[in-house]
């Protein structure tokens, strides 16, 4: 299941961003690295105004990236089979995620092809706590 559009952390600046000023949690498998949203960030363009609540009207909602080098694996069936596993466990975890952050998920060359959606989805779980992204915890 793919993640939806609003959801999608897309343009390289927002990458660089994420790499440069967020904070990194470890895991076995992956590597998370996410930024805080910050008190004066603008709604995007694509935001409709009915799914943005009163108490966070100002935030756009989590956006999430994928990141899977050529060391993980050199054919690309099996990075995007990896990539569509992480999607759809962090399909899983989006109504817990507090809205604004900007997260991205680097897969360590240590996943090897027999991870499932399953292992994904509690290392990510597990990540996602240790960083605070997570609602009630912004």
């Amino acid at each position: 299941m793919a993640l939806p559009k609003a959801n999608r952390l897309k343009s390289r600046r927002d990458f660089q961003a994420v790499f440069r000023e967020g904070i990194r949690r470890h895991g076995s498998h992956i590597t998370l690295r996410a930024l805080r949203p910050s008190p004066s960030s603008k709604p995007s363009c694509d935001t409709a105004p009915e799914t943005v609540n009163t108490n966070t009207k100002h935030l756009t909602p989590a956006q999430i990236g994928i990141s899977i080098s050529t060391k993980v694996s050199k054919r690309a069936v099996v990075r995007n089979r990896l990539k569509r596993q992480i999607a759809a466990a962090l399909y899983q975890l989006l109504p817990k995620m507090s809205p604004g952050w900007r997260i991205v998920v680097v897969v360590k060359p240590a996943a090897d092809i027999k991870c499932v959606t399953q292992q994904f989805l509690q290392e990510l779980e597990q990540l996602l706590e240790q960083a605070e992204v997570f609602n009630g915890h912004s």
